[in-house]
């Protein structure tokens, strides 16, 4: 495994969080929720399940994208109309719910970040966005295609395409924050927000912007996606308890349960952000993208992916495994992963298991797929902020496979410590493998 050597020295900080999750509408509730144990799995609502074999899912519950922000804000100058809420009826329509949710997360990251009260100062030209999504907009293709088949050609709306294509989030979230610097996509199944927040990291990092808005979203709970994945035997079907379905490394675990999301990160290069006097909540230290070259949808024997994803992450970040107190895992609640995951967790930082925690926030909020990425990166880097640990919920018989790992899964309550530097990994079919470090500034 070869060491990496850094090609700039520009540091990368993260000045503002986003979220609207199945735990919560923002960044503030989905971290309590976390650091709670509490879990946002029930019955799905957006469709009639009946007849599935999975009937479960971690929906966002309660959103309205046409709300009122707090306060307005003013991306192109007090001078220009100021914006007032995210999207506006009509502009539901024309997107897909993936758009929906994205773009609310995104407008919460600006304005968390304070970044709007600079921009007089702050060249739209250098900001950008990198903001993915895994598969786009099924619940809108499904229904086109029904709309379709039975009214005909003439019936297809216009704005279908708008609807459905991945880097409409990047390009709405563009044209509502006046961010004129790179706009564009990754989609790399579940490590895409991973991947997002690494290379959105890396652009600043060589020069080429100040400012890059970065994440993912996804929206996928529909018959067609949640029929497939439970054909492919791969969903939880504890369907009388909901809640308790989500268990990764629990020697009961019997597949992971679908959820819809959206987390969103403003990165931002650290003078910058010290200069106008940023709240900065961690440091992008380390990141690492390899591939497995093994099997389309599981990951390599011992997750030897993984570990040179994480090897090459920690090599970049100049930090080494002792200085690592938490791995925010990938941690599906499949019964082959969850196991293979934590082989590869022990193999890096073997010399640390006695001070490291390991936990999976999949359990309390399901797989948000092309979210997935940036889910787990807020657990790590709200970890180090508060100094607290978010558990694995419905933890409570360790699978042996795991338990031989010797690792702390943090099992159903949060763990109150100093979290120097996080640790997360999200991957995805394809054997495509991302891990970000962050650390405390």
């Amino acid at each position: 495994m070869n060491t990496i050597i850094p090609t700039s020295n520009r540091r990368v900080v993260i000045t503002g969080l986003g979220a609207v999750t199945p735990v919560g509408n923002s960044a503030k509730d989905t971290w309590a929720a976390l650091a709670a144990g509490r879990s946002g799995i029930a019955k799905i609502t957006r469709f009639d399940p009946t007849g599935c074999n999975a009937q479960i899912a971690g929906e966002v519950k309660n959103f309205d994208p046409t709300r009122l922000l707090d306060a307005p804000l003013h991306p192109r100058g007090l001078n220009e109309a100021p914006l007032n809420q995210v999207l506006t009826q009509k502009d539901v329509k024309k997107f897909g719910r993936f758009t929906h949710l994205g773009s609310v997360a995104a407008v919460e990251a600006y304005a968390d970040s304070g970044l709007d009260a600079h921009r007089a100062e702050l060249n739209s030209e250098r900001m950008g966005v990198n903001l993915g999504v895994g598969l786009g907009g099924l619940p809108e293709m499904e229904a086109m295609h029904d709309t379709w088949k039975t009214g005909g050609y003439r019936k297809i709306s216009p704005f279908f395409i708008i609807q459905i294509a991945p880097n409409l989030l990047a390009g709405e979230v563009s044209l509502l924050l006046d961010f004129k610097g790179p706009n564009m996509s990754v989609a790399s199944a579940c490590a895409t927000s991973g991947h997002a927040i690494g290379e959105a990291a890396a652009a600043i990092a060589r020069g080429d912007v100040e400012v890059m808005i970065a994440g993912g979203s996804e929206s996928t709970i529909t018959p067609l996606a949640i029929g497939a994945f439970a054909q492919m035997r791969a969903l939880s079907t504890r369907n009388d308890n909901p809640e308790a379905a989500s268990r990764p490394y629990d020697v009961n675990r019997d597949g992971f349960v679908l959820g819809e999301g959206s987390v969103v990160f403003v990165l931002e290069e650290y003078e910058q952000a010290v200069r106008r006097g940023a709240r900065i909540y961690a440091e992008v230290r380390g990141y690492g993208a390899t591939a497995d070259a093994y099997h389309l949808s599981s990951l390599a024997p011992g997750a030897e992916g993984s570990a040179r994803a994480m090897v090459a992450a920690l090599n970049r970040s100049g930090l080494g495994t002792m200085d690592v107190d938490y791995v925010s895992a990938h941690a599906t609640s499949t019964p082959g992963g969850d196991g293979e995951e934590a082989t590869a967790i022990a193999t890096v930082f073997a010399d640390n298991k006695t001070n490291l925690n390991v936990s999976g926030v999949k359990s309390m909020t399901g797989h948000l797929l092309g979210g997935a990425g940036s889910m787990g990166a807020f657990a790590a880097v709200k970890a180090i902020q508060e100094g607290l640990v978010p558990p694995t919920i419905n933890l409570t018989d360790v699978d042996p496979v795991c338990a031989a790992t010797g690792l702390n899964f943090t099992p159903n309550s949060a763990v109150k410590k100093e979290v120097r530097a996080a640790l997360a990994n999200s991957f995805g079919f394809g054997g495509t493998n991302a891990s970000l470090v962050f650390a405390k500034v």
